[in-house]
């Protein structure tokens, strides 16, 4: 982290190193976010250089968190992985149409292919359904000056940017020089009471969205003119307009050809891309994901080729962009399988899924590494949608299925799972008791385990790891009006465990049970952290 500190150095460092690094060179005043790989390793690394970083509960509260920061006037950033931002979209949508006196950036870490994650949706979607100026980085340098540039490009406007990355992005390293793109230094921190701008109800949201269509034809034309993005000049038979990582290889394959790069992709610089397409015999678009360039540029009456379908899925390397310049449409190789990923040898989820597999139990799943319950050996999670889901739809479940089935059907969770969006389901199970009761299973590891071991409201640690409040899953759940709640170390008491889910299962009451025992992969490091963290809160 030393080079990281050094101003003008080179240093090799990922994005989302990158990102941080510029963070703290704009004086951001609080960075916000909900770990999820591959954003995560950018508010660690603010952290580490110095700046104030926090875990949310979810990405809603922490986009929420921002706004007020950039309502006081000064700088936020906000991070999260492409799905986090589903979470965050309702302050996202409404937010664009209000006045920001600070700096507003939004981190949206997308995951072509899925490398870890559950779907492969493309958010620059978001850019043009919200209405959010949105620049895409190609490598660690851009993300740098690019996460410059949006602070510049919110304050400017007053409204909120979006900084998309990918996976690629995020983690592949390559070498940044800080100090290459200036902005003015933060002003000072000032509450200006402005309802009409800030206070969305129908009278005031009604002239609030021409006023963002007016700002967006604003840095639309900008755009044109200086916005962040690149000619390079060559062969005149091909053009190829790209953007983000795409880049690179489209230079590699095609070192020939001129190219047209995007850092700027909403609003899209429409005439930029018009006369490069008019002085290019062919004209082709290779991006990721959807076809989102190709439709700006034909909306905008731009004569230009798009991919085949079957790039759509998953990252494109320089072998896919060849043939998708040279139309081959074949079928490509299949994939080879990897290793299939299991449980670390003394994990406590195994327990946990041994016994539900001997009460053969409905297992509706949630996101994190007890995921894995649905691959062999145990194969004991049936359904998996979304961060909270498991709650929710354990209770469709209990409300339709027969007696018989519904009276087998167990939600799991896992801790930080159940702070970031479990709690409401809990209240809906309370409001709406199933019938045949319910039963949730909490896995109380003591971290947020699938991305990196990173704190959440239920260990009562920061993000640095210092000793703050928290939130008891067993309190709540009394606290809430269940009274059947039980907490058990499955692994020294796996006879009980199970005894005990059986039991749960055969009266007809609402009960939540909590499987706690530290992840091995962090329980020294919590015992250190405790250990530290002796001295009462203030």
């Amino acid at each position: 982290m030393n080079s990281l500190r050094q101003q003008n150095e080179l240093s090799l460092v990922s994005g989302d190193e990158a990102v941080a690094m510029a963070a703290i060179d704009c004086g951001v005043a609080l960075g916000t976010g909900y770990p999820g790989t591959p954003s995560t390793e950018i508010l660690e690394t603010f952290a580490a250089l110095g700046g104030r970083a926090q875990w949310s509960p979810n990405e809603k509260v922490a986009l929420e968190v921002a706004i007020g920061v950039a309502f006081a006037g000064a700088r936020a950033l906000v991070t999260m992985k492409h799905v986090g931002l589903n979470v965050a979209a309702d302050p996202l949508f409404t937010v664009a149409s209000t006045r920001l006196d600070g700096a507003l950036v939004v981190v949206s870490a997308d995951d072509p292919g899925m490398a870890s994650s559950q779907n492969e949706q493309d958010n620059r979607r978001y850019a043009l359904s919200a209405g959010v100026p949105m620049l895409e980085p190609s490598d660690s340098q851009e993300a740098y000056e690019f996460m410059v540039r949006a602070v510049e490009i919110s304050e400017r406007w007053h409204v909120p940017v979006l900084l998309r990355m990918t996976t690629r992005v995020c983690h592949s390293k390559t070498v940044v020089q800080r100090g290459t793109v200036k902005v003015a230094p933060p002003g000072e921190t000032h509450f200006e009471h402005d309802l009409p701008s800030r206070v969305m109800i129908p009278a005031y949201a009604r002239p609030a969205h021409p006023r963002l269509r007016k700002k967006l034809a604003e840095m639309a034309a900008w755009n044109d003119e200086d916005g962040p993005n690149q000619l390079i000049a060559g062969s005149t038979k091909l053009g190829i307009i790209t953007s983000g990582v795409s880049f690179h290889h489209v230079r590699e394959v095609a070192p020939e050809a001129s190219v047209l790069k995007l850092g700027m992709t909403y609003p899209l610089p429409a005439e930029l891309m018009r006369s490069f397409a008019e002085s290019v015999e062919r004209c082709i678009v290779i991006e990721e994901g959807d076809p989102y360039l190709v439709e700006g540029a034909r909306a905008a009456c731009i004569a230009v080729e798009g991919k085949p379908e079957s790039f759509r899925f998953g990252e494109l390397n320089c072998a896919r962009v060849r043939r998708i310049l040279d139309g081959d449409c074949t079928p490509e190789p299949k994939r080879v399988a990897g290793k299939t990923p299991s449980f670390c040898p003394g994990c406590p989820h195994r327990s946990v899924y041994t016994a539900l597999k001997n009460l053969d139990c409905i297992v509706p799943g949630d996101i994190g590494c007890y995921s894995l319950g649905a691959l062999p050996p145990f194969e004991t999670m049936d359904t998996m949608i979304c961060m909270g889901a498991s709650i929710g739809v354990g209770l469709g479940l209990r409300y339709t299925l027969p007696p018989a089935e519904a009276k087998r059907v167990v939600s799991v969770i896992g801790d930080s799972t159940f702070v970031h969006s479990g709690i409401t389901g809990l209240i809906e199970m309370i409001y709406n008791p199933p019938e045949s009761g319910h039963v949730v299973v909490i896995l109380d590891n003591g971290t947020t385990a699938m991305t990196g071991l990173q704190e959440h409201p239920g260990t009562g640690r920061t993000l640095a790891h210092a000793k703050t409040g928290k939130v008891v899953f067993e309190d709540l759940a009394h606290t809430l009006g269940i009274h059947s709640v039980a907490v058990i170390d499955p692994i020294l008491n796996f006879e009980k465990f199970q005894e005990t889910i059986q039991e749960c299962l055969n009266k007809p009451e609402l009960s939540v049970v909590i499987a706690r025992r530290n992840c091995l992969l962090a329980n020294r490091s919590i015992r250190e952290y405790e250990r530290g963290n002796d001295q009462p809160i203030d």
